[in-house]
């Protein structure tokens, strides 16, 4: 890592080739200068990503293990069914490779056998940066071919090399979408070191524990708290609605009126510039996100496998985070081994009691004010509704009515109350108040029952299930958050 409390950035190529190859020397010669290019042109580390089908795939896999690169391995089925594509010297060879692999992961647990290999190349595109291709130019002879790969990769627009198989010619495509750096994970990197982070009590490298406190704590001060400015804005044009309510019911025609009206509009205006224009915004929301991820990473740290928390998670501003997250978590789970006893009662303590903790306070916080602002909606449509009725019924009737009701009951409210019920809504929605009371409530109903299950679970499958499910659910609910505070932003 290149400072304390930062991240290594880490780019992946992937293979797709055919089995045949003419000259393997040569193609083993090609593919170490590709290698070599892309390190060159790429500051941060690179991992190769490819199956072990005989042929081109073990050549890359070999040259990549040749050059110092991390080699992952995607495979179409299981060991013991993918092994019937080979004879008995030649998975052997695989076995063999496959025990310098950094990681092997299994595409398809079952199926047909074609899909598999289609499911297989496609696998290895979706998890590359970078693709590149052995490849004769000539359609798939088959589900899974190499040309079915790279049409897959051109359709994503994904950057590709491509290996003439018979002159050994090389063709870039798509390299201009090919990001130079990681620059939300740079920046999280470049943030100041919190000196008051607390306790690692997941036994994570300290590295990420130290980068999950300061993206914690840069958060936290940062917080331009917006939902306080749009609330400025509301409450603003509501007085100056009131103001210029008043002018008309009590027919006042004071000089300091149209300049109160005038300054309000314009403090109202100010204000959404400043929220327009307010940078720390998405530093905040970068911020919260990257440390909420961290968080979920590291209580899982202890787990004997390494959990799949994002592998289904699609979101530009954390990729290059998650990955990171993802290898190093890959490389250290077998330095670090605990029991399960130690495991479970960290979680139990750190992850499920602190959330609960978290949602209990927000659900207290939040409650009392939903109240608020709800009674205050229906005391005003009320006071509207009552005032509208009495105003149409003394006409109606031409009842004599003392001048004071007329101008505060028949002029006034009719105007300033649907603007203050109004008004009331805006701020319950603006604060989301409605779905994060209910969010906080079903938060804390999945975190109870987790705690429960935690409890009873007396093997690592069974503890791992249930820690995946609580930290789907958790990231699920800052995904939410994401979202929601995202669109605030860019409006």
């Amino acid at each position: 890592m290149s400072a304390p409390g930062a991240l290594p950035i880490f780019h992946v190529v992937g293979f797709s080739g055919h089995r045949a190859v003419g000259d393997p020397a040569a193609v083993a010669r090609t593919l170490a200068s590709i290698l070599e290019s892309l390190r060159r042109e790429l500051s941060g580390e690179w991992i190769a990503l490819s199956s072990v089908a005989d042929g081109s795939d073990q050549l890359f896999a070999r040259e990549a293990l040749h050059q110092g690169h991390a080699w992952q391995a995607v495979l179409p089925l299981p060991p013991a069914e993918f092994s019937r594509d080979f004879s008995t010297d030649g998975w052997g060879q695989v076995e063999a490779l496959l025990a310098r692999a950094e990681h092997v992961r299994v595409v398809a647990e079952s199926g047909n056998r074609e899909d598999s290999y289609l499911d297989c190349g496609m696998e290895t595109v979706d998890g590359s940066d970078v693709l590149v291709a052995l490849w004769d130019g000539e359609p798939a002879r088959g589900k899974g071919g190499t040309a079915e790969v790279i049409d897959y990769a051109r359709r994503l627009n994904k950057p590709v090399v491509i290996i003439d198989a018979g002159t050994l010619d090389l063709r870039r495509e798509n390299f201009d979408r090919l990001p130079r750096t990681d620059a939300a994970l740079r920046h999280l990197n470049h943030l100041p070191a919190h000196l008051g982070a607390g306790d690692n009590p997941f036994k994570a490298p300290n590295a990420i524990f130290a980068f999950q406190q300061k993206c914690d704590h840069e958060a936290s001060r940062n917080a331009p708290h917006f939902r306080r400015l749009i609330v400025g804005t509301v409450l603003l044009h509501v007085l100056a609605t009131l103001v210029a309510a008043a002018s008309l019911a009590y027919s006042l025609h004071w000089l300091v009126l149209p300049w109160l009206k005038l300054l309000c509009l314009i403090g109202a205006g100010a204000v959404a510039i400043v929220l327009r224009r307010h940078q720390t915004h998405h530093g905040w929301v970068q911020g919260r996100l990257a440390a909420e991820f961290c968080r979920s990473a590291l209580a899982t740290w202890g787990l004997p496998r390494t959990a799949p928390l994002f592998e289904d998670l699609e979101v530009a501003a954390v990729r290059g985070l998650t990955r990171s997250l993802h290898i190093l978590h890959l490389r250290d789970t077998a330095k670090s081994p605990v029991s399960m006893d130690e495991f479970r009662r960290t979680y139990l303590e750190k992850r499920i009691e602190d959330q609960l903790g978290y949602y209990r306070r927000q659900e207290r916080r939040s409650l009392p004010l939903f109240s608020r602002l709800k009674f205050g909606f229906w005391i005003s449509t009320f006071i509207a509704l009552v005032s509208t009725l009495a105003y149409a019924v003394c006409r109606t009737m031409e009842a004599p009515v003392p001048h004071p009701i007329v101008e505060a009951v028949f002029y006034f409210a009719p105007i300033g109350m649907p603007v203050a019920a109004a008004a009331f809504i805006s701020l319950i929605s603006i604060n989301d108040l409605q779905r994060r009371v209910a969010r906080y409530r079903e938060m804390q109903h999945i975190l109870t029952e987790s705690q429960s299950r935690l409890h009873y679970c007396r093997t690592w499958n069974s503890l791992q299930r249930v820690v995946l499910r609580t930290e789907h659910a958790l990231l699920q609910e800052v995904l939410e958050w994401h979202s929601l505070t995202t669109f605030t932003e860019s409006h």
